[in-house]
């Protein structure tokens, strides 16, 4: 009785959170085909899917386009990297994507507060993404830079987190985690997604672009996202740094996976809210019943919706992201040194409902993935509420804590391993290729 009367409550409250929003857009379905044209250009579709949409056949060859995005991954989140980084210093602001009363008076104190040089500066780090879209100001990638003390780096590898928050978070989500990992010795990131904050396109009062019923804008937005997080790896990279991690949150979560899926340099991976298809959260979740709507008026239903988007769904890349596991040239050992993953759902979700995320623990172990599970007595929206965002940083400030500690010990033991049994000039070859 007890827990049901739990339940009920949550939903309720789950329900008022994801409703309180009033500047959700209905946009009609496009196929958004120009959105992947340098793909398409690439791959030799470019012809096929013309004749294919002109003849009334858009969502059959929006399917053979994502059949070809998993059938060749590496070439679709393929990169180059960068060549403008560079740390720039503003005062932090919050662009918020809700007209909430209260949202709007902390924005316009945080404005006042810059104006009168009372708000502190702070670093980000900018360069242009390789994936470029009509608008300029989203295809300048912004991250919030938070490097740790160097007097805690000292002896041990400098180790840092990217760190992506949710679907429509302001800019100021998720900077507390980045503080807290700083206590620990490791830097991070903040990483704006595409179309979020300073990125979001002026015409916009949400970030809806980055999903929205605009298909292939949709996949475009995944791609940009995940090689935003890969060119950040290369900065860090050449800042010194050794080993990295990722933390996503809801549809972060989604990025940082399809990252680390593609890129073995991310070690630590911590999965906060996650589900397995894209289609089947946009069809199924409350914060994106807007988007559902304008598919069902399209006619479309959730099998085929899922397929639309099966290449931006981290169901598809469970085998690409266990085999990506980190290896001992020398030996080849998987086990010691395989991706640290810890996967955080919600009780109560009705944004990612929780049979979805479920599935990913299924998947999970069938394929062999090394991980732990916490699971909140909340919701999606929920997390962000007193308790329970308190217990969900615990969860995840802890686990990334270890996971740090663990990478540096087995680094310190490999180290060891190999002054004690040097490699012959056989087994360097080996390691090369």
């Amino acid at each position: 009785m007890v827990k049901e009367l739990y339940a009920r409550w949550m939903y309720s409250w789950e329900t008022r959170l994801t409703t309180r929003d009033e500047n959700r857009v209905v946009r009609p379905l496009e196929w958004g085909f120009d959105w992947l044209r340098p793909f398409l250009d690439e791959t030799g579709l470019t012809g096929h899917v013309e004749r294919m949409e002109a003849a009334g056949e858009g969502e059959a060859a929006m399917v053979a386009v994502n059949e070809a995005i998993l059938a060749d991954s590496d070439r679709f989140f393929a990169y180059d990297t960068p060549k403008d980084f560079r740390l720039e210093e503003r005062h932090p602001m919050l662009f918020p994507t809700n007209v909430r009363p209260e949202t709007l008076d902390r924005d316009a104190r945080l404005r006042n507060l810059a104006a009168q040089g009372k708000l502190p500066r702070a670093q980000f780090l900018r360069f242009t993404s390789p994936e470029r879209t009509p608008y300029a100001e989203n295809d300048l990638v912004n991250a919030r830079w938070y490097p740790a003390d160097p007097k805690k780096q000292e002896g041990k590898p400098k180790q840092a987190m990217i760190v992506m928050p949710q679907w429509n978070a302001d800019a100021f989500s998720h900077n507390a985690l980045c503080s807290l990992f700083n206590r620990f010795g490791i830097s991070a990131l903040r990483l704006s997604k595409p179309y979020h904050d300073i990125r979001r396109p002026s015409e916009l009062e949400r970030s809806d672009y980055a999903v929205s019923a605009n298909v292939g804008r949709t996949l475009s937005a995944v791609r940009q996202a995940v090689v935003d997080i890969r060119c950040c790896l290369d900065w860090l990279e050449g800042q010194g740094y050794e080993l990295f991690g990722v933390l996503g949150t809801s549809l972060g979560s989604a990025y940082g996976f399809l990252a680390s899926a593609h890129d073995r340099r991310l070690r630590v991976n911590a999965f906060n809210h996650a589900s397995a298809a894209v289609g089947d959260v946009v069809w199924a979740g409350q914060s994106t019943r807007h988007i559902r709507q304008a598919l069902e008026e399209a006619g479309l239903t959730q099998d085929r919706v899922r397929a639309l988007w099966a290449g931006a769904s981290p169901v598809n890349y469970y085998s690409k992201f266990a085999g990506h596991s980190s290896r001992d040239p020398r030996t080849g050992n998987a086990a010691e040194f395989a991706k640290k993953v810890l996967l955080i759902y919600a009780q109560y979700d009705l944004t990612f409902p929780l049979e979805y995320s479920l599935q990913v623990v299924k998947s999970f172990h069938e394929h062999g993935i090394d991980f732990e599970r916490r699971v909140l007595p909340c919701g999606h929206y929920t997390t962000g509420e007193t308790p329970f965002q308190y217990i969900d940083g615990w969860y995840l400030g802890s686990f990334v804590y270890r996971a740090f500690k663990a990478l540096r010990e087995e680094a310190s033991s490999v180290a060891m391993a190999t002054a004690e049994n040097p490699a012959t000039p056989v087994e360097e070859e080996l390691a090369s290729r």
